[in-house]
């Protein structure tokens, strides 16, 4: 009796959950539009219909640590060491807001749906039993999320500064959840000192590569990774290791294939300044960091578009930026032609009408020193398209 009893209760308790979770899709679908399930991604250039977009709110200068200042540009790296753990100024945000707003309303003029991150205050302090830290910002949604298909996958990322950033995308991810959406998390790592190489050198032209992480345990920034269907590219970087990759690789299983594509940077962060796929059979590389010749066999069919040299800019917000001027080409592909790009690239944009897209230029310099441009700023949540293999 008291099995049958405990039984009907477990019965009624999960018929309970089901409830809730159908009430929860039934008041928050987003996706009337396309009849697609509410996060569905599985390129960079399917029509856009919904996106993340980060927030500049409490953004904190990170804490300082050998994996922040060795991916910063040299010019910087004792700019941000002293500032560590710092707010922001007020005029930097303010200048970086007036950009991200126009950006805001350039995507919803275009008829895509902007989803945000709660505000969290990331200069408090916090601590673990093996470190503490101060936090970052959320104004990169990309580097922290995965989106394949239907599922969402959370990144192990080794920035101790960047622990609990993931926090303040809860709430929209339990409302994606209840709406039907997959959502995961890759192990969550310890960053403890045995990940680190304390002795790290940055390694000069000609000297063998060297990382400022271990393969201690798998992590990686989503933003080392683009899809284009079935297969994926990724960089091995400072944030990114092998296990890390293996993970995503063992995760994923045989419906893709990731495919490594070399950096010749000598601080590789994040593939999107490298490596972006703009179309069916069409990429756009960074000639510094790419070599044309040893990209995956898989590409043998597309074009290759080879990047120019991004234009001088200039500019306080430029001179402090966190990222390389290859930032040039951290584009926002809206479909097959429409691409958001940096309004200071005149040279760029030229080459991209050339190539047959509608490049949508507008001013996004400074976002820089918060960590990116408009690859970067978003994390494609809703694409109309399936899943197909385009080699």
């Amino acid at each position: 009796m008291e099995l049958e009893f405990a039984r009907d209760a477990a019965i009624q308790e999960t018929d309970r959950v089901r409830e809730v979770l159908d009430e929860g899709a039934a008041g928050s679908d987003p996706t009337a539009r396309s009849g697609i399930g509410p996060v569905n991604s599985h390129t960079e250039w399917d029509p856009l219909e919904e996106v993340i977009v980060g927030r500049l709110d409490h953004a904190t200068i990170p804490s300082n640590h050998l994996t922040v200042t060795y991916n910063l540009p040299p010019s910087v790296m004792g700019l941000y060491r002293l500032a560590a753990g710092w707010r922001y100024p007020g005029w930097m945000r303010k200048l970086a807001q007036t950009e991200l707003d126009g950006f805001i309303a350039l995507l919803e003029a275009e008829g895509v749906t902007v989803r945000r991150p709660d505000v969290v205050d990331f200069s408090r302090k916090y601590r673990t039993p093996g470190w503490s830290s101060r936090g970052f910002t959320t104004a990169c949604p990309r580097d922290a999320y995965l989106v394949f298909g239907d599922e969402i996958i959370e990144s192990p990322m080794c920035w101790r500064s960047r622990y609990f950033e993931q926090d303040a995308y809860r709430s929209l991810f339990k409302s994606y959840f209840k709406a039907g959406a997959r959502w995961t998390s890759a192990p969550r790592p310890q960053l403890s000192d045995d990940l680190y190489r304390y002795d790290f050198k940055l390694p000069g032209r000609g000297d063998p590569m060297q990382y400022t992480i271990s393969e201690f345990e798998p992590v990686f920034d989503a933003a080392d990774f683009v899809k284009a269907g079935r297969d994926v590219f990724v960089t091995r970087s400072n944030v990114t290791n092998l296990f890390g990759i293996e993970w995503l690789r063992r995760h994923l299983g045989p419906g893709y294939t990731i495919h490594e594509v070399p950096s010749l940077c000598r601080q590789p962060m994040h593939i999107d300044s490298t490596f972006m796929p703009l179309a069916p059979g069409k990429v756009l590389v960074n000639p510094d960091y790419c070599d044309v010749e040893r990209l995956p066999a898989v590409l043998k069919r597309w074009d290759v578009l080879v990047a120019p040299r991004p234009d001088p800019v200039s500019g306080i917000m430029a001179k402090i930026s966190m990222c390389s001027p290859w930032t040039s080409i951290n584009v926002l592909m809206l479909d097959e032609k429409r691409v958001v790009v940096d309004a200071s690239q005149p040279t760029l944009i030229r080459a991209l009408k050339d190539w047959g897209f509608d490049p949508m230029p507008i001013p996004f310099l400074a976002y820089g020193p918060f960590g990116g441009a408009f690859h970067c700023a978003t994390l494609d949540i809703r694409r109309r398209g399936s899943l197909r293999s385009y080699a």
